[in-house]
């Protein structure tokens, strides 16, 4: 008994001398680098996203399959979607280890830098489209394929505006319910069951997501499409990005086993349990 006391006061004293350096050399704390990584990979993931959003490709092409025609609200179409759907998925799973180790307010945080990030990136591009040519450059990928390199370049980088704002809105709202539901459902479950609240959190987020961008750019703005339209594409994307999450669920375990790796499972557990309390 007298070992086990000894090994416990040590491991104890080991983690109080440990959080005591990290107070004054805060890169020092693997949980604090831990963080600055994940909410790179998050931001990099979702301004990105946005960015190379404007192609639409299409999936059964690009696999070489034969087409599948959906037939959804008197609609019907291919599996077309945004590119920014390959990066998509794995926004959603940096938000819930994100939520895992550091809680809603890691979360929030994240989502509001992601956000000015967009919409600083996005005023730059503006900008760089509104910078005069030069002469020689407009004409310079002609044998490309392309005759004027500056509409082609506005045509990439200057989305609309509307398709900006819902999608900007559309990001924001989601991870805000994600991040609740997400605790929503770990109350119920503990620490058991972590594909339950990732997949439960993103399903509704997600479902919410889908629905926003689509409606703010697409049927308020000017190509006001109809409301059968809106609905058939729109659950097409929410149907994908549900197949992605559920794909992806080994990833979610693996990260995680990782970061209780790197963090070792006494730092890992008191950081699970903060966050779990907040």
């Amino acid at each position: 008994m007298s070992t086990v006391a000894e090994a416990d006061g040590a491991q104890v004293a080991v983690l109080q001398a440990e959080a005591a350096y990290a107070r004054t050399h805060p890169l020092a704390d693997r949980a604090t680098r831990l963080f600055i990584a994940l909410a790179a990979f998050f931001c990099v993931n979702a301004v990105l996203a946005e960015f190379i959003g404007v192609k639409i490709f299409a999936l059964e092409d690009t696999l070489g399959i034969t087409p599948f025609e959906w037939n959804l609200f008197g609609q019907k179409g291919s599996l077309s979607f945004t590119a920014g759907t390959l990066l998509w998925p794995m926004v959603f799973i940096f938000t819930d280890v994100i939520n895992e180790f550091f809680g809603r307010r890691g979360v929030r945080m994240i989502s509001w830098i992601a956000v000015v990030l967009i919409v600083y990136g996005f005023a730059f591009a503006f900008a760089a489209i509104s910078l005069a040519p030069a002469s020689w450059w407009v004409g310079a990928a002609t044998t490309q394929g392309v005759p004027d390199y500056q509409k082609a370049f506005a045509a990439v980088f200057g989305q609309g505006l509307w398709t900006i704002g819902g999608s900007v809105t559309a990001f924001m709202v989601g991870q805000l319910i994600d991040v609740s539901v997400f605790h929503r459902i770990r109350q119920y479950t503990g620490d058991r069951h972590v594909w339950l609240r990732a997949t439960g959190s993103t399903a509704v987020s997600q479902l919410v997501d889908s629905f926003v961008v689509l409606y703010i750019a697409f049927v308020i703005g000017p190509q006001h499409w109809s409301i059968p339209l809106f609905l058939a594409v729109s659950t097409v994307n929410y149907a994908y990005k549900m197949l992605a999450a559920i794909v992806l669920i080994p990833l979610i375990y693996a990260l995680r086993r990782a970061i209780i790796a790197y963090l070792g499972e006494a730092r890992a557990r008191e950081l699970h349990e903060a966050a779990a309390a907040a």
